[in-house]
């Protein structure tokens, strides 16, 4: 059996969501439930602040990094609130970026570029590809209660 073209395109859609979901879930597991906040903030406080960052920004990122990946990933995964998570998640990786940034300027890409290529392969593909998820069977019923 030969599959449409078009079938292919919502395979890789729903892939490159829930690969990119995962990594960022597993990621933010990681950090909440593994090593836990307090040593994920005190691994990032020490550089941060030798380069005169101030202490509430470690904490602060340390807690929006973790839990925007924790949550955002579980969202992907499923299909829900995409573009906010994406958003979300965009914003994590600029926020990452720039601290290694800060504190390393050659620092290695090599985590942080796969995800930010994943992610805006997803923002910018059209909606109509990414047909398995939540958004779009909500979207469906939707549709059909305003419709009748």
């Amino acid at each position: 059996m030969i599959m449409p073209a078009y079938t292919h395109l919502i395979l890789a859609a729903l892939l490159a969501r829930v690969f990119l979901g995962v990594l960022f879930f597993l990621q933010g597991y990681d950090k909440v439930f593994r090593m836990g906040l307090k040593r994920v903030i005190e691994t990032i406080h020490t550089p941060l602040h030798d380069k005169g960052i101030p202490n509430t920004l470690s904490v602060l990122g340390a807690y929006y990094t973790s839990y925007t990946e924790l949550v955002c990933g579980v969202l992907l995964i499923a299909g829900f609130l995409k573009y906010y998570s994406l958003y979300l998640l965009g914003i994590d990786l600029l926020f990452v970026s720039l601290l290694f940034g800060i504190v390393e300027p050659m620092w290695d890409m090599k985590h942080i570029f796969p995800r930010l290529v994943l992610l805006i392969f997803l923002l910018i593909i059209p909606a109509q590809w990414d047909i398995v998820s939540v958004d779009n069977r909500w979207s469906f019923i939707q549709f059909i209660k305003q419709a009748f």
